[in-house]
């Protein structure tokens, strides 16, 4: 047996004429989507990630506005330019680049939670958050989580009863990736660095979610034959090649279908943030 590889570029691709087809059928006057996009500093992956972005928008129709903040920029700085854009009716979505530079790592979350939420495209404010958690549906959600969802959804429709095991707990991927499998009707179990006898729990899943940072640490004799794998983690080699969490060359005689990195689930994180703003424009 090998393994479906679940080509994210060819479903992001479909997303994105969707999304096309609802920005055409628009009633007339309702003008264009606007997405902005503030970037501190001159983190290199950063700066790839939002030029990605940008040409998504611009490729889709979707207005966008790039705002640009020197490396030392203050708290004050960049809150008042998230104000701005709250306050301006062109913007529909709000997306500040994360990481921060180091010397606002702590202000981090306060300067998210600043972004109306009604604006919060990558569905990170306390609103969007507790809105996800409550199972109610006039949230934003987070867009890697809602684009791993639709990944696995290629391969199954109905998810109920299935048991998900996603590694890594973080408030950006983690626990909204349970709380959307849990809406599914699956069983979930989220496991991270203390979980005890984690390959074990991981051979038990029906679903695998990898979400940690740990280049190809997910071995082949932690799958379970026939199971779905979702690989979240892009890692950088010394090689300069970019992996997985999991260790996609050894699993693929293994798993039933698998996420490739790159090419998998990155994609379609750009369209679900595209979603977004087309929701936020014409909620």
């Amino acid at each position: 047996m090998t393994a479906q590889i679940i080509d994210g570029k060819t479903v992001a691709a479909t997303l994105r004429e969707a999304i096309v087809g609802e920005i055409v059928a628009r009633p007339a006057g309702s003008g264009k989507p606007g997405l902005a996009v503030i970037l501190v500093g001159e983190d290199p992956a950063s700066q790839v990630y939002v030029r990605n972005k940008i040409t998504a928008c611009e490729k889709t129709g979707f207005l966008s506005f790039e705002h640009r903040l020197p490396e030392a920029s203050t708290f004050d700085a960049i809150a008042a330019t998230i104000k701005t854009l709250n306050d301006d009716p062109a913007v529909h979505g709000i997306l500040l680049q994360l990481p921060l530079p180091d010397h606002l790592a702590a202000a981090q979350e306060s300067l998210v939670q600043m972004i109306a939420p009604a604006k919060d495209v990558d569905g990170l404010t306390v609103t969007n958050a507790g809105k996800l958690f409550l199972g109610m549906e006039d949230g934003l959600l987070p867009c890697t989580p809602q684009g791993s969802l639709l990944l696995i959804k290629e391969i199954q429709k109905d998810l109920t009863g299935l048991h998900a095991v996603i590694v890594g707990r973080s408030n950006l991927f983690g626990k909204p990736m349970a709380q959307l499998l849990l809406r599914e009707n699956c069983t979930v179990t989220t496991a991270h660095s203390r979980t005890r006898d984690l390959p074990a729990l991981c051979r038990q899943a029906d679903i695998l979610v990898a979400a940690v940072g740990r280049p190809k640490m997910i071995k082949k004799d932690w799958i379970k034959p026939g199971a779905i794998v979702i690989d979240v983690g892009i890692n950088r080699l010394e090689s300069g090649k970019l992996c997985g969490d999991v260790d996609f060359d050894e699993t693929l005689d293994v798993a039933g279908a698998i996420t490739p990195v790159p090419g998998g689930v990155g994609p379609m994180t750009i369209a679900c943030l595209l979603q977004n703003t087309l929701r936020a424009a014409t909620l």
